[in-house]
Parts: structure tokens; sequence; C-alpha cells
């Protein structure tokens, strides 16, 4: 099985590893000379392309997963559009989208089966992307996997500068609910997905272990030995972290990822999140 991996960054390196390590031949698209060197370097074949150029070339492969991200603007991702036009159809294709599609379910575990109700543009535009593979695999012979992925921590991605920045938190009283998944995890899922015999449409992803965000910045200042952030009411939340951010908290669910665990089998490596903390902390990073 040869694997192209878009967007070939922290998560889908670790994906292109495992290829590698399953004595399958991998090629990663990057943008810049830099990461196209560091995948030289670890054995994946580089393709440095601009995916929001004039034109792709995307080779043929058996499977294909897609990591990049949305552009930052708009309810529509014209980024996918030119992907899918360049990119002849593999037999699968794994496409990493957000749990952000589910919008605001009031704390509620949420099912794969809960429809899209996408409120952030951010969302919006995942819930185009989905919409556009779903109907570019439907018209040939891809098997499409979509991974509706929460936040991502790992090495390189605790809140350290925000900490050091002081940037207060929501009381834990009046925090939502909302879910995490270790980069290793999310890897280890991807390769899963595109490998295993059968799969399912679409699947939630996460550590299993709903918390909030205050408890994991509480949880990772105490590991990072910073100080507690400050505690302000939700109603405030806007007007001291700023729309954008206050955006992210004002949605809350919990994430079933029963189908991931019963149907193949997962389970992921750092379910507690003071374990996954711990793991991700760099010499540099205390």
């Amino acid at each position: 099985m040869s694997v192209l991996v878009i967007g070939c960054g922290d998560t889908g390196l670790r994906v292109a590893r495992m290829a590698l390590a399953a004595g399958r031949s991998c090629a990663g698209l990057v943008r810049t000379a830099d990461s196209a060197a560091r995948l030289r370097a670890e054995g994946v074949e580089p393709l440095q392309q601009d995916l929001d150029g004039e034109s792709l070339s995307l080779p043929a492969v058996d499977a294909v997963v897609i990591t990049a991200p949305p552009p930052k603007q708009g309810i529509e991702d014209a980024r996918i559009a030119r992907v899918l036009d360049a990119l002849p159809q593999p037999a699968r294709l794994v496409y990493i989208s957000t749990s952000g599609v589910y919008g605001d379910c009031g704390g509620d575990w949420v099912d794969e089966a809960a429809p899209p109700r996408p409120i952030t543009p951010r969302a919006q535009r995942r819930v185009d992307a989905e919409n556009r593979l779903l109907a570019w695999a439907g018209a040939g012979d891809t098997e499409l996997v979509r991974l509706r992925v929460p936040g991502i921590y790992g090495p390189g991605r605790l809140p350290a500068q925000r900490l050091r920045r002081g940037l207060p938190v929501i009381r834990p009283d009046e925090a939502p609910w909302s879910n995490r998944i270790h980069v290793e995890d999310l890897a280890r899922v991807v390769w899963v997905t595109l490998t295993a015999d059968a799969v399912e449409p679409v699947y939630n992803v996460s550590d299993g272990t709903p918390t909030t965000m205050t408890d994991y910045f509480l949880r990772c200042a105490r590991h990072l030995g910073l100080p507690e952030p400050p505690q302000i009411p939700l109603a405030d939340a806007e007007q001291r972290l700023g729309a954008q951010a206050a955006s992210f908290i004002r949605e809350s669910r919990r994430l079933d990822i029963r189908r991931l665990r019963e149907g193949l089998g997962f389970e992921p490596n750092y379910p507690d999140l003071d374990a996954g903390i711990l793991a991700s902390i760099e010499p540099n990073s205390l």
C-alpha cells in the first residue's frame, strides 16, 4: 500500500512513520523547503507544494490522509476543492475533521448519529469540506473516513505561553465540557482507520475522558510548575478573552467514542489527562 499524507506536519509525520515502519511507501505534501528536508531525512518522499497555489500535482496512491486545515476565512473550504480536483481517487481516504461540527450540545454525550450543527465559521468550513469529500468519494470508488477530532495536545502543544501570560480561565463551576486527544493517539487512530479491513464512514475521536478547558489549564499549570491562571465568570469571557477565544467555550459536549473502541478495538494510550500532559512536557518547557 502506498500512502500520501496531505499536510504532513506533526500528526501527519507520525502517521508517515507508522507507514514506513509497516513497510509501506509514503509521500508527504508540505509547503516549505525546511519541512520537505525534514521529511526527506525521515525517509518520507517530500512533495513541496502550496495548497493555495494556482495548480497542484498529486500522485496516484492507494491511501490518502488529509490533515491540512481549511482556510482561515469564510464558510467554505476552497482549499479542499483544489485538492480534490488534483487528486486521483485512492481506495481509501481519511480526513481529519473537527468535533466542532456538532456545535453546542448542552454538555450531552454525542455519538456519530448526531447531525452537524456548526455554529462558528471554522466549523462551517469543516462541514463544507466533509460534504465536498462525500460527493467526490461517492462519484468514484473511494472509501471515505471522517475523523471528528477535538483539541489536540502533546509535545510542543501545551499552553505554556498562555499560562505565562496569565490569561484567565472560566470558573470551574461554569466551565463547559470539552474533549481532548493526545497527538500520539490521534496518529494511531489515523493509522488504524487507514489500514483496517472494514471501517465506518465517521468516527468520534478523543481520549474518552471529557473534562473542561479550565481543568486542562489548571492541570497543565501544575505539571509545568506555573501559576494557576485567574478565574472569571463565563459572562465575562468575550470581554476578557476576545470573541474568537470565547467562541471555543460557548459550546459544551462530551464525545462518545464507543464506535472507535468497539468497532476498531482502539484504546488510547493516554486516557488519563495527567499522564498525557506529563508525557508531553519537553525539557525546555519547564
